[in-house]
């Protein structure tokens, strides 16, 4: 099951466009009658009386309605299938609405509709600064959380530049995708040119294939296989796979041959290449 979505509760943009269509929808006075009309109705004596499939779905921390009221309809319909979802939000087009339509669906047909993975096709880069551990040790925490973040601001804007997007950081290193690997193995070019007047050395890996994603993460074979192909790299290396190096012939970017390597954990065998600089 996919991670749930956000409420909508915190959502500024959603809140105006529903106050706006609750103003559209009904005067104040019309609004309070209305609602005086709803608390004034009470099914409860005809409940076991309904004689037709039912499904009831609630969400546990239902804002509008306290989910102990689901749960006594589904009680009390004969028969009745009761979900209850997480989340806080009444309304089922808010929150996690793929899960709502899922539940509707194998109720209806019988049938659990099968999610298709997220999935695009990317550049990866992963990047990490060479003997990071020894650096630390030798200059203290604070003057070495110094010079990360100096060297986070300028990864940040030679990613920004190649119009990439960062994933995250992981320690003293980077995780970056980007949907042409020209400006993929530009940007790693950059951020290790960048990084030298601060007196870090970093080595990069590249590669291009799908990739799954994960909320704000990415997954998938893609991504191991960059990090495989960045933990080979030397010191001031930008090396890439095959596939990278295929991709953007023509570009007057130039490598040279490292020979065909073994990846941990990656079926057959990769030829690698490292960017000429």
């Amino acid at each position: 099951m996919a991670a749930f979505a956000p409420s909508k509760a915190g959502d500024e943009q959603f809140r105006e466009w529903w106050a706006r269509l609750l103003r559209l929808a009904a005067s104040p006075q019309t609004a309070l009658a209305n609602i005086r009309i709803a608390q004034a109705i009470d099914v409860r004596s005809v409940l076991p009386s309904i004689r037709v499939s039912t499904l009831v779905i609630h969400r546990t921390g239902d804002r509008m309605v306290r989910v102990e009221n689901g749960r006594y309809l589904a009680e009390h319909i004969p028969g009745a299938r009761y979900v209850e979802l997480p989340g806080e939000d009444h309304f089922p087009f808010a929150g996690d609405t793929d899960v709502v339509l899922e539940e509707i669906q194998e109720f209806l047909t019988g049938v659990r509709p099968v999610r298709d993975p997220d999935r695009v096709l990317a550049t990866v880069m992963f990047s990490d600064i060479v003997g990071s551990t020894e650096r630390a040790a030798a200059l203290g925490d604070s003057r070495w959380r110094g010079l990360l973040e100096n060297f986070y601001g300028l990864a940040r804007k030679e990613i920004e530049r190649y119009r990439g997007r960062e994933v995250k950081t992981m320690g003293d290193g980077f995780l970056a995708m980007f949907d042409g690997p020209a400006r993929a193995i530009r940007c790693a070019v950059g951020v290790a040119g960048a990084a030298r007047p601060l007196g870090i050395e970093l080595r990069a890996g590249l590669h291009t294939g799908e990739c799954e994603l994960i909320g704000d993460d990415v997954g998938g074979i893609a991504v191991h296989i960059a990090q495989r192909v960045q933990a080979l790299a030397d010191p001031g290396e930008v090396l890439v796979s095959s596939t990278v190096r295929d991709l953007v012939v023509g570009s007057g970017i130039e490598f040279g041959d490292r020979g065909t390597r073994e990846l941990k954990g990656v079926p057959g065998e990769w030829r690698l290449f490292s960017v000429a600089v």
